[in-house]
């Protein structure tokens, strides 16, 4: 057996573990779409490149087919009822013409369904002699109709848009208003029509109303979807041609917007109106005029709109916008040359590529938003059918000869144009069954000889495989016209078995024919031996071919004879590869580092091989691995034995790392000052080990020194900000005082050297190693970081207990917004960007390498953010608005405060680590809505503002948002497709039965829909499928408790119970109203196994009096705690919070842990606070720890506690609270 025997088994044997595909089962009973996916055993290493997304394409004969990007297989879109001409592609959507030319749309399935509300108004006058009724006076509005009252809007009048929606549900009256119920009935109260309306009748209540709610769902999804056109001919005057999909990404456009453009065959320009994610088919068709006849056309997702004209030149739309998306005026650009007119236009973000009528490639520079025009054009190397822009501006094209899909491949931000072109080889799904039975027994025979062959490394062929190899064509390479014993390169054979595809000729010659030429064909693939393409600015200068004829293969494929047989019934015999008409990349998302399947030919062992030799191989050589084992152990023990009488030479060893940081100095002037730091690292006898950090500076010429033992360490805190890579040291003296060890690196990698030696030197001070156990504290700091704590017995312990401050925090890698754990392992995060992720089981992460990260279940993680300024004006008789305020106002760009100046220029990302991914744009989604140019009115600074203008209002205000991202690493997987806006997981107590039930979790997605998560489990943490539960309105906050107690946030404020859920009924049954605190609006609510706790958004924290298995609904709302801004419910009903203006030794800290002391049953709100670590910290999760203490104790009154129902204003301590934490030992 040889020895490179054993890596090249392992590497089969992770091959096997590919992540099977999601197959889509319907439950028209439930609502939901039930997604299977394999267990959290199975390899997750291809889906963790990136979210899984498709790439659409055409073949000639109309059909259409997905290729996912993480498979290697074309996929059939067998739901199609004709053939079609084109598609155009979004995320969620595919729009496309059929041959009968009419438009039909694919709308793709998602556990969320699409559903829109119905409203119709009640109105009702009051008269002397009948009370409220339906006599009205002659100027008020219909009795049934609109909010405003102008459309008359009776139930019955009120229908589906077409057939591919139906009704959810009968009408029903909305008795709720504002977040408070309303009396029976639904009817709210004014003066008059129309007014302010109450939901209390007063004397001069003189009209009243009430609200009908219906809603509709669209239930054709997962299938072709025709979109219904009017019958009067001057609605549609002629069919489709082209049709493209975009704007989903105009700056400030609301959420789920798409812009539909299409083309008709008489050249005619139309866009179809209110196209959305809750209107997927939209409304209605609009002309939009053109001053020529269109041929094609293309839509970004930002704001570029180009069209083809039939004279050959370009059409650019410009002023599209939120407010006028269909643009407002026309320029023209001429094509790269006079005599060769554009045929076919792609535009993505920044870019435009360009086809003319010699079937060149065109590149456009100088492309944005600010110029959508451009500058010049490029001419890029290939002939081309078509080309699509994608996502991230990814290039796709269809070759003008082969008609094979080409990918572009080194297409980054910094360089938009690519380097390359390589043809896409993945075969039809269909084609499985067809693969030949000769290149299975070769692969069967590598596989049982002395080599194993794995996928992306060759062993040495013999003669035979190397022929094989070479004489096997793939859907780029043509068939060779020569037989096979005429002239062959030994090299190329050799790279021709290696699975490589060859990348596309530089030189594009003429009309490829049967005999053989000095030329290559235009379109068909180089040989391995060509120069492959560098970045080109302009067309490479034409070379002479550096092979013979012989070395070419060459075709004879209806490609090349320009015909195709008509009424086949098989349209590609088992050898051939998919000709292909048209492609669309508008809902594939390629990332820079993925590693796509496209370009692979399947060789080498076959799949039911594969099955049959990993089944075989572990029974073979088990005997030879127990063998080798026993050798090496008898081995060990034999040479050092003789060793064992021995001394040590050297009782401990000491290790030191000595280098130049700067210290934040802890006197006045607080400046930073340049220091030398030294870590002395001892290991004793016993292999303990602990260290000491060392801080020299120098103070008026004289040298001083502070050190830090590392067991006191209690976090240490990257402080990431504009200008310096700086992190913070706590203890528990210096987490009392808020006042924390300032570093700072020079470079970031100098910062992340010391926090991760640092990081490691505390856990091994501490003896925590290792992934984090199931009940452990999860918490993230304002900056996305991520910390984790082992939790003591005694942290909840009645007397004597552990305080918070000697907890000891360890960061894990990732970067996440919210994040909540169960007490069997569960861990789920939400990005800034509503991302959803699901931990992995692994630690360490970004920063950390080595000792201080695990070598598996590390994976790449992004997040994107927004940073906001504020734009503000005062008014004048002079000039109205302007930015020449009072000298007293605020500056007139500054924060949401007013406090600081921020402009457009000099505002910066959150630290280094982030980049700039959009420009600056008006955010319309300001709490208080905006006008038509996002401004915001109110009387003065600062004061309430509203989005319109009054006459009191002289200053006016909006808000300015960019965009950008974060790349990193850590043990997290995302959980795809929907974004999340909240998400809890039920807390679980040691007794809780764990056996036969899975793992309840519920979440509400950032529209605001609720959902509970169906197949979590401790193997399978991602679950596998999301249930829709329904509601009224949209939710902001959900919370389960440990008995299946389901709480919730509505986005009014009011608060909601849902009913009857137990793990047969996950869903539960309906939701019941709870009425929020007096006069406030609730945010969060968080439950644990017995206690209901609730936040509003004044930051009071309410504990929900009066729950009880009998009445679980509870009685009346009673304040606890003011100045909380998060709040973390456990299974023990222990109360963790986030809470601001801390004292501390130098000012108020924002962002402290704290911990609710004196808990117990007949006690369930606390009797007071006790401080941990802070400021800082954003979010805490202590539902999955059910640590009790270790043995029970007299209860006694503990001193020094604060009875306040607020938070104390000293930091308050146990009595006999030991001086350290306790070290646990993690699993």
């Amino acid at each position: 057996m040889s020895c490179h025997f054993l890596p090249r088994l392992w590497t089969l044997m992770s091959l096997s573990n590919s992540p099977r595909k999601w197959q889509a089962v319907s439950n028209r009973q439930n609502w939901q779409r039930t997604l299977t996916r394999p267990p959290a055993s199975s390899s997750p290493r291809a889906a963790a490149a990136m979210p899984n997304s498709v790439l659409w394409a055409v073949d000639l004969f109309g059909k259409v087919y997905t290729l996912s990007t993480a498979g290697q297989y074309w996929e059939l879109c067998r739901d199609s009822p004709l053939e079609f001409k084109r598609v155009s592609a979004t995320t969620q959507c595919c729009w496309g013409i059929a041959c009968d030319n009419q438009v039909y749309v694919f709308v793709c399935a998602s556990d969320v369904p699409i559903r829109r509300r119905e409203e119709a108004y009640e109105n009702q006058r009051w008269n002397p002699v009948g009370g409220f009724c339906e006599k009205f006076l002659p100027s008020d509005r219909w009795q049934w109709s609109d909010v405003s009252g102008l459309q008359h809007r009776p139930l019955d009048g009120v229908a589906l848009p077409s057939r591919h929606w139906e009704w959810e549900s009968d009408w029903y009256v909305d008795e709720n208003f504002g977040g408070e119920p309303t009396e029976k009935g639904g009817w709210t109260y004014a003066i008059d029509f129309p007014a302010t309306y109450t939901r209390d009748k007063k004397w001069n209540s003189c009209v009243r109303r009430r609200r009908w709610i219906r809603y509709r769902r669209y239930k054709s999804r997962d299938t072709w979807a025709k979109i219904p056109s009017k019958e009067d001919p001057k609605q549609l005057p002629d069919p489709f041609n082209d049709l493209s999909v975009g704007g989903w990404e105009i700056t400030d456009e609301p959420v789920g917007r798409l812009s539909v453009w299409a083309v008709s065959l008489q050249g005619k320009v139309w866009y179809r109106e209110d196209v959305s994610h809750p209107n997927p088919e939209g409304s209605s068709w609009s002309l939009v005029d053109t001053p020529g006849e269109a041929v094609q056309i293309s839509c970004g997702p930002h704001d570029l709109l180009w069209v083809t004209l039939w004279e050959g030149q370009a059409l650019v739309r410009e002023g599209i916008n939120r407010n006028s998306p269909k643009g407002s005026s026309w320029s023209i650009v001429e094509p790269p040359a006079s005599e060769n007119g554009i045929v076919h236009v792609s535009v993505g973000v920044g870019v435009v590529w360009a086809i003319t009528k010699d079937r060149k490639v065109w590149f456009r520079r100088g492309v944005n938003s600010h110029n959508p025009c451009g500058t010049s054009w490029i001419e890029m190397v290939g002939d081309m059918m078509m080309v699509n822009v994608g996502l991230n501006d990814q290039v796709w094209g269809i070759g003008c000869e082969d008609r094979a899909v080409y990918f572009r491949q080194g297409v980054t931000q910094s360089e938009l144009s690519g380097k390359t072109w390589k043809a896409i080889v993945a075969s039809r799904e269909s084609d499985r069954s067809h693969s030949g039975s000769s290149s299975s027994l070769l692969s069967a025979g590598c596989f049982f000889g002395d080599e194993v062959r794995g996928s992306g490394e060759s062993c040495a062929p013999s003669d035979t495989d190397a022929s094989l190899e070479a004489d096997r064509p793939g859907p780029d390479q043509p068939v060779p016209a020569e037989s096979v014993d005429g002239p062959r390169n030994p090299r190329d054979s050799l790279a021709s078995g290696t699975g490589r595809t060859p990348e596309l000729a530089v030189e594009v010659a003429g009309l490829a024919t049967q005999t053989p030429g000095p030329e290559p064909r235009p379109g068909a693939a180089s040989t391995p031996a060509e120069l492959p393409w560098t970045n080109i600015d302009l067309k490479e200068p034409k070379r002479a071919p550096s092979h013979s004829a012989a070395s070419f293969p060459e075709t004879t494929g209806l490609s090349s004879l320009g015909l195709l047989p008509l009424g086949l019934e098989e349209p590609y015999g088992a050898d051939d590869h998919p000709l292909w008409a048209w492609v669309s990349g508008g809902g594939c998302a390629v990332e820079a580092h993925a590693v796509l399947k496209w370009f692979t030919v399947q060789s080498g062992l076959s799949p039911p091989v594969q099955t049959l030799s990993l089944s075989i191989m572990p029974a073979q050589t088990a005997a030879w691995r127990k063998q080798i084992f026993q050798q090496l152990t008898e081995r060990t023990k034999r040479e050092l034995e003789h060793f064992r009488h021995y001394e040590q030479a050297v009782e401990q060893s000491v290790w030191v790392k000595t280098g130049a940081l700067q210290w934040w100095c802890d006197w006045k002037p607080h400046k930073w000052v340049d220091v030398r730091v030294a870590l002395e690292q001892f290991t004793g006898l016993d292999g303990a080990r602990d260290s000491i950090l060392f801080i020299y500076y120098v103070v008026h010429e004289e040298k001083k020194y502070i050190h830090v033992f590392l067991n006191e360490v209690t976090v240490l805190v990257p402080v990431l900000n504009e200008t310096k890579h700086s992190f913070a040291l706590y203890t528990s003296e210096r987490t009392r005082q808020r006042w924390p060890v300032h570093l700072a690196a020079a470079t970031e990698q100098d910062m992340n050297d010391w926090l991760a030696l640092l990081n490691l030197s505390c856990c091994e001070s501490r003896r925590v190693h290792g992934r984090p156990s199931p009940q452990a504290i999860w918490s993230i700091t304002c900056k996305g970081d991520i910390f984790v704590s082992e939790p003591s017995p005694d942290l909840e312990a009645s007397e004597h207990m552990l305080p918070c401050d000697q907890m000891f925090w360890r960061q894990m890698g990732g970067h996440l917004r919210v994040v909540e754990a169960n007490g069997r392992g569960v861990v789920w995060g939400i990005g800034y960007d509503h991302t959803a992720w699901v931990y992995t089981g692994g630690y360490g992460g970004g920063c950390f390498q080595g000792l201080a990260s695990s070598t598996s279940n590390i994976y790449t993680q992004s997040d994107v953010k927004c940073v906001y300024i504020y734009e503000n004006q005062r008014w004048n008789p002079v000039t109205g608005y302007s930015s020449r305020g009072l000298p007293t106002d605020r500056y007139m760009w500054s924060d949401a405060s007013g406090l600081h100046e921020c402009t457009k220029a000099g505002t910066k990302p959150p630290s280094l680590q982030w980049t700039w991914v959009s420009d600056w744009s008006v955010d319309f989604s300001v709490p208080g809505g905006t006008d038509q140019e996002g401004w915001q009115y109110a009387s003065d600074f600062p004061a309430s503002y509203h989005g319109y203008k009054t006459m009191k209002d002289f200053v006016r205000r909006r808000c300015w948002a960019r965009k950008c991202k974060l790349v990193t690493s850590g043990p997290w997987l995302e959980v795809a497709p929907i974004a999340l806006g909240d998400v809890s997981i039920i807390p679980e107590s040691p007794s809780t039965d764990r056996s036969g039930h899975s793992i309840a979790l519920w979440a509400v997605s950032d529209k605001g829909d609720v959902l509970c998560r169906l197949g979590v489990s401790e193997l399978n943490p991602a679950g596998s499928s999301w249930l829709h539960v329904g509601t009224d309105q949209p939710f902001t906050s959900v919370s389960i408790g440990a008995c299946h107690q389901v709480w919730a946030v509505a986005r009014d404020g009011s608060a909601f119970y849902r009913g009857s859920v137990s793990p047969a009924q996950p869903a539960g049954d309906c939701w019941y109203h709870i009425p929020s605190p007096p006069k406030q609006r609730l945010k969060q609510v968080s439950v644990g196994q017995t206690s209901v706790y609730a936040l509003d958004e004044n930051g009071n924290l309410w504990y929900r009096q009066g729950v009880t298995p009998s009445y679980p609904q509870g009685s009346s709302w009673e304040h606890v705690s003011n100045n909380v801004c998060r709040v973390s419910v456990g299974p023990l009903d222990q109360v963790w919070i986030i809470a601001n203006k801390v004292p501390g030794s130098h000012s108020l800290s924002r962002g402290t842990v704290c911990h609710r002391t004196g808990v117990q049953p007949r006690q369930p709100k606390g009797q007071g606070w006790d401080y941990g670590i802070g400021g800082g910290w954003d979010h805490i999760s202590v539902r999955a720890n059910a640590t009790r203490a270790l043995r029970s104790r007299s209860q006694e009154t503990a001193t020094g506690w604060s009875g306040e129902p607020g938070l104390p204003s000293t930091p308050s301590r146990a009595a006999g609270a030991p001086h350290e934490a306790r070290g646990p030992v993690c699993c």
